[in-house]
């Protein structure tokens, strides 16, 4: 099995804060999520991330005109100069240390232009003008001050005052120095200026002694004796003169005209009176402002009679970034307290993308049967379903009243199930989006797990505060039997994958893990003893073993039919310590209390995916007991206890300076301590810095991705053939050479098998598709069985990619024709799910063609039809007409020639 599994995209997490951007051609929308940074691509309706992660979240974009370039700068002011033709970052630079350069000797890629100090407070906006000579720049001040990017003699600062709060956003108008400035309190001030750039004059280098005139030579140069006497009448002429000189430079100098003062934050506070503008933003061609308040309200304003066009309320959260595309149609906004992206286009009124994230923990995520779906439920009572594909949630439920802690699908993936705490189990259809079954229990019971039978019939739930297993038939709706026998809370359950079995494993606090048959021997089960309180558990795809994790951070297997133990992983030190803030123990010490949560074989059943309480996911041979990779899911120090050691510049003689409380003023109380023994996110603690996590693993049964439920979000983690070489039972002689050679000597089936221990795919492509169409039976049933399910995959990764679909639809028929029966005899092959799997996407989206074009051709022909009948209509009056006349007209005469 390989294990090159790389980081390929994030979902449950669409925008945490910062700026949002529009690229250059308008139709994608940049997000930063966290430390990462997702491209939300509306055209091609895709959602991707790309694989670069800071070390804090970022919280500042901007993009290049040409859009080849980003600059991402993130809370400690680390700045990323990313390329997203390569997707890479291509430069670091830190603002808060000493700049790079020769003296150093590090290269840097950025040079330091000025350095500007004119403002009294924080900065919190910036625009540059169409020519990119002036920057305006808001701040807290309350003034918006200019400066000139090179020396004028006629314009140095400015300072635009008139507000009576901090500044929000100020933008300059196109190809003009006129500019809008927008205040936290909603007040607008439009500014004219009395000049524009062309009129800037530059400063002149001061003559030489040797080029001076007469004139202006300094009275240390000038010979007193040689100099003329003038007349009181003569001084005082020149002097007027002087003074003339002077009025008109003073007329030459840039100032600003206040023409107009509007009062924005009127209209939403006419609901809430604290609401106050928290983004704006501003297209210069069309001269449209959007601005978003605090209470989730956000108006369009035409300028510069500051008409309102449009308004909407789209939740009740603050909007803390607005973004206009190329065009000003589409209006980006971003709610940083739900993770929150729309795409308005404002002019239809419709939504081009509405996107959001869990807004609290995502605790438990499962793939459907054919690995296109994944599920999430989360601390907030939501169940969505995620298309793996396209990146994006295509419906939410929102049925549950407490938190979501387990969810599951049926093997026929019709429908998934969830259990919440609110005591229910509810069964959602996939194809109708709707809660169609709500199974409950005698009692109020908080339900912890829940497990579907692989027929999709049976359903089974733990209770927490009830130690028993509820039992419920999907078809009838009934509980059928509540199961007995655990002294703590139920920590998990799994029925066994193979088909026609209702073996059910449950695991407990009380240290046990008991295997049951409810369906045809009711309570009767086996008790198998554990060393620890048992807190997950997970069948291999074979169903014959079964894996237990304990709260000694122990892996231990069972085989379920003997209940001897077969094998028995120790990753106490796999885990990996982290130190909060917040701890007053070492990261060594906590290491002690950690535990692996969640468990997942991978799709061969060779290996065991683990993850809990830390930043690591591992994976374990479960015959040798080691472990064969560690994934580290993040490196945001944004989040809590990522470092084994805090950092020393926090320790004082009295302690951490992190538990000491920071309060802002007139900030409301914003403080960084968090609420004493919150764990997780908690949005009603006075900080959300929740510690890293992983809640919940689930492999794809494709075998080439699997999934993690984390504190970032749903990290997606995905085998990607790259360039490096990766040969399978590789011989001598066997060469890209001796390939073409059987192709060109028409012997197909050894061109192949070479092709294929090469694992090259551009030459197994290249193979495949010499083959006529008529020898396609031929080379696969002279085929070794060896080459079956590798071949299985490559057919799935073609069917992808290529534009060949019957041809490969061909080779598909005839290997399963063929090698059906030895197919069937494996009860789990990944590669034959992933060949269903790229059926059913390519049947998908060629249904939604044909569909459309069918539909078309009705329409036309109907069209058609009467357009034939009203032809007729017309000739059949027009010949009545020409007998009653007894002439012919020209129209009749142009009609018939047609």
């Amino acid at each position: 099995m390989k294990f090159s599994y790389k980081f390929s995209n994030l979902l449950g997490t669409v925008y945490r804060e910062g700026d949002l951007l529009f690229t250059p051609d308008g139709n994608s929308v940049i997000s930063p999520v966290g430390n990462r940074i997702s491209i939300f691509d509306l055209r091609s309706n895709k959602a991707t991330t790309l694989p670069i992660e800071s070390k804090y979240s970022y919280n500042a974009l901007d993009i290049s005109p040409n859009g080849c370039t980003l600059i991402a700068i993130n809370e400690q002011g680390d700045a990323h100069m990313i390329s997203l033709i390569s997707q890479t970052i291509v430069h670091k630079y830190r603002f808060k240390r000493k700049a790079p350069g020769p003296f150093t000797g590090e290269y840097n890629a950025f040079i330091m232009e000025k350095v500007f100090h004119a403002a009294y407070d924080e900065t919190t906006c910036v625009d540059w003008s169409s020519d990119s000579k002036v920057i305006a720049v808001g701040s807290k001040d309350m003034t918006v001050k200019l400066y000139p990017l090179d020396k004028w003699s006629n314009f140095k600062i400015y300072s635009l005052g008139s507000h009576t709060d901090s500044i929000v956003s100020c933008f300059f108008e196109k190809n003009s120095l006129d500019l809008i400035s927008i205040s936290k309190n909603g007040q607008m001030c439009v500014w004219e200026s009395s000049m524009e750039t062309n009129d800037f004059k530059q400063i002149e280098a001061p003559p030489s002694k040797k080029q001076k005139s007469a004139e202006d030579l300094d009275e240390d140069d000038i010979d007193v004796s040689k100099v003329p006497e003038r007349t009181e009448e003569e001084l005082a002429a020149a002097l007027k003169d002087v003074r003339v000189e002077d009025n008109a430079v003073e007329e030459d100098k840039l100032y600003y005209k206040r023409i107009a003062r509007h009062y924005l934050g009127d209209a939403p506070r006419k609901d809430d009176r604290k609401a106050i503008l928290t983004a704006a933003s501003y297209h210069k061609t069309t001269k449209v402002l959007v601005t978003g308040f605090s209470s989730g309200a956000f108006f369009i304003h035409e300028m510069p009679d500051c008409n309102l066009i449009h308004s909407l309320s789209i939740s009740e959260q603050e909007i803390t970034s607005i973004c206009l595309n190329s065009t000003a149609d589409w209006i980006a906004l971003g709610c940083s307290g739900f993770g929150q992206l729309l795409v308005w286009e404002w002019q239809s009124e419709t939504y081009v993308l509405k996107q959001q994230g869990h807004s609290n923990n995502m605790t438990c995520v499962a793939y459907s049967i054919d690995g296109q779906l994944l599920a999430t439920g989360g601390d907030d009572g939501k169940v969505k379903l995620w298309n793996i594909h396209s990146g994006f949630c295509f419906v939410t439920f929102q049925e549950h009243t407490n938190a979501v802690t387990g969810i599951a699908f049926s093997g026929t993936k019709k429908f998934a199930v969830s259990a919440s705490l609110d005591g229910t189990v509810r069964c959602f259809d996939v194809l109708r989006y709707r809660n169609f079954k709500t199974l409950t229990t005698p009692r109020p019971v908080q339900l912890t797990c829940v497990a579907v039978d692989t027929s999709g019939e049976f359903v089974a739930a733990g209770g927490q505060d009830v130690f028993e297993i509820f039992l419920w038939s999907v078809k009838l709706g009934r509980l059928l039997e509540i199961l007995s026998g655990h002294e703590g809370p139920v920590a998990g359950l799994a029925f066994s994958p193979t088909p026609a079995s209702t073996t059910l494993a449950s695991v407990s606090w009380d240290k046990t893990l008991k295997i049951w048959d409810a369906i045809e021997k009711g309570s009767a089960h086996e008790t198998i003893e554990l060393l620890s309180d048992g807190l997950c558990v997970a069948f291999n795809p074979n169903g014959q073993e079964v894996a237990v994790g304990t709260l000694d951070s122990q892996i231990t297997v069972f085989n379920v039919r003997t209940a001897q133990q077969m094998a028995n992983i120790e990753g106490r030190n796999d885990l990996g310590s982290g130190r909060s803030d917040t701890d007053l123990i070492t990261a060594k010490q906590t290491l002690k209390a950690k535990s692996f949560t969640t468990l997942c074989y991978t799709a061969d059943g060779n290996c065991i995916l683990a993850g809990g309480q830390s930043k690591n996911v591992c994976i374990y041979n479960v015959k040798e007991g080691i472990i064969l990779k560690k994934f580290e899911i993040t490196q945001n120090r944004s989040l809590d206890a990522v470092d084994d050691f805090i950092n020393r510049r926090k320790m004082t003689e009295y302690g951490n300076v992190a538990l000491v409380e920071e309060r802002e003023i007139l900030e409301g109380g914003h403080v960084t301590i968090k609420l004493p023994g919150v764990r997780k996110g908690d949005m009603a603690s006075r900080s959300f810095k929740p510690e890293v996590r992983v809640f919940s693993l689930q492999f794809s049964p494709t075998g080439q991705a699997w999934a993690a439920a984390t504190t970032e979000g749903l990290l997606v983690y995905s085998l990607t053939p790259g360039l490096m070489f990766d040969p399978w039972n590789l011989q001598m002689g066997i060469t890209p050479t001796s390939v073409r050679e059987a192709i060109s000597n028409r012997d197909h089936t050894n061109a192949l098998m070479m092709a294929m221990k090469l694992n090259d795919a551009n030459l197994i492509q290249e193979v495949m598709e010499n083959v006529p169409f008529k020898d396609v039976e031929l080379t696969i049933s002279t085929l070794g069985e060896q080459y079956v399910e590798r071949l299985l995959t490559i057919l799935a990764n073609s069917l992808d990619t290529s534009r060949h679909l019957e041809y490969y639809l061909h080779w598909t028929q005839h290997v399963l024709t063929y090698h059906g029966p030895r197919i069937k005899a494996q009860q789990n092959m990944p590669a034959l799910i992933s060949l269903q799997k790229s059926l059913t996407r390519k049947y998908d989206q060629l249904s939604k063609i044909c569909d459309f074009n069918k539909y078309t051709l009705q329409y036309l022909v109907r069209q058609g039809a009467l357009m034939a009948k009203d032809d007729k209509t017309e000739a059949m009056t027009y010949d009545e007409e020409d007998v009653s006349e007894g002439e012919q007209p020209v129209y009749e005469m142009q009609y018939e020639s047609d």
